[in-house]
């Protein structure tokens, strides 16, 4: 795992050591090539650089610690093998050097055979993620990648220098210039928070969307038809959840929290669907800022969509 700092150990509450008292912090060990295959492995991407170019509030660089901090003592419904390979920090404005380390990580927990984790950081981290994904022994020339994201924004934006605003206008770019089948989804989007001409990018790009309008509890089966009709078409499954597509009340602790956003009924009921698939290959996390949070609000709400993620693909 080129370019990744060494794992700090996971602390959390012990109530025994036998299977039935375990909790994530009494499994998760240092990453190491002995790793058993087809375990789980975090990644941590230490970033907010994204989001200071795209004029959001900083802070994001402190998520991967919050992340590992709140799943560390949730208790597993079976015992399961998960390792951490250590944060990669984006120093001195050098995102694109931390997205290529990104991207070797995850690349090389895929061709081993594990599921990686990516605790971000600001939603720059998905082009590193998309790059591993991309390079791997996974991704092949008849596979066809679906995208999902879940977000308020669809960061598409066609700025000169790289931010948590453009992340899939840059894998839009690579995937047409490789000539590529793909697919890219965004569940959440909030119309006030993307401009017409976003939208206009979206359309022309193929982009399927539901506006967060359409993703309340009342409309929870037309959401689920939408992710069906994406599994449908895709053999491999990025999945990706800014923490932004949530409630205010509920997600506090982000750059930009939303007015209105999706009810977290709405999302879980998606992330299980993704994660009973098969076809999830890899999934991060993006947007907590932890010095925003309220009583570890955020934090708390995005390690209980991970730990559900995690236990539903490795157990099933």
């Amino acid at each position: 795992m080129s370019g990744a700092g060494a794992a700090t150990p996971w602390t959390g509450r012990v109530d025994g050591a036998t299977d039935e008292h375990l909790r994530w912090h009494q499994v998760v060990e240092a990453f190491s090539e002995s790793a058993e295959v087809g375990a789980c492995v975090f990644i941590g991407f230490a970033s907010d650089e994204g989001v200071r170019r795209n004029k959001g509030r900083p802070g994001a660089a402190a998520g991967p610690g919050a992340l590992r901090g709140a799943l560390a003592s949730m208790a597993l419904p079976t015992p399961l093998r998960a390792y951490d390979a250590g944060d990669i920090e984006v120093t001195d404005g050098k995102l694109e050097a931390g997205q290529g380390a990104l991207a070797t990580a995850v690349c090389a927990a895929l061709d081993a055979g594990h599921f990686p984790i990516v605790l971000g950081g600001g939603h720059e981290v998905a082009f590193g993620t998309y790059l591993g994904l991309a390079r791997s022994a996974r991704r092949t020339t008849e596979t066809r990648l679906g995208i999902l994201n879940l977000d308020a924004h669809f960061d598409l934006r066609a700025d000169p220098v790289p931010s948590s605003g453009t992340p899939f206008r840059q894998i839009a770019e690579r995937e047409q210039a490789q000539g590529s089948a793909w697919q890219y989804s965004v569940i959440g989007i909030s119309q006030p928070s993307n401009t017409a001409a976003l939208f206009d990018t979206a359309r022309r790009l193929g982009v399927r969307y539901l506006l967060d309008d359409d993703c309340g509890t009342g409309t929870l089966a037309s959401v689920l038809d939408f992710v069906d009709d994406f599994l449908a078409s895709v053999d491999q499954v990025y999945l990706t959840i800014d923490l932004d597509v949530l409630p205010a009340a509920v997600a506090p602790g982000v750059s930009a929290p939303a007015a209105y956003g999706v009810p977290l009924e709405t999302i879980q009921a998606i992330t299980d669907r993704i994660a009973d698939s098969g076809k999830l290959a890899v999934c991060d996390v993006a947007e907590l800022n932890p010095s925003l949070d309220i009583d570890n609000r955020t934090a708390r709400t995005a390690a209980r969509l991970l730990h559900r993620i995690a236990t539903r693909r490795m157990v099933g």
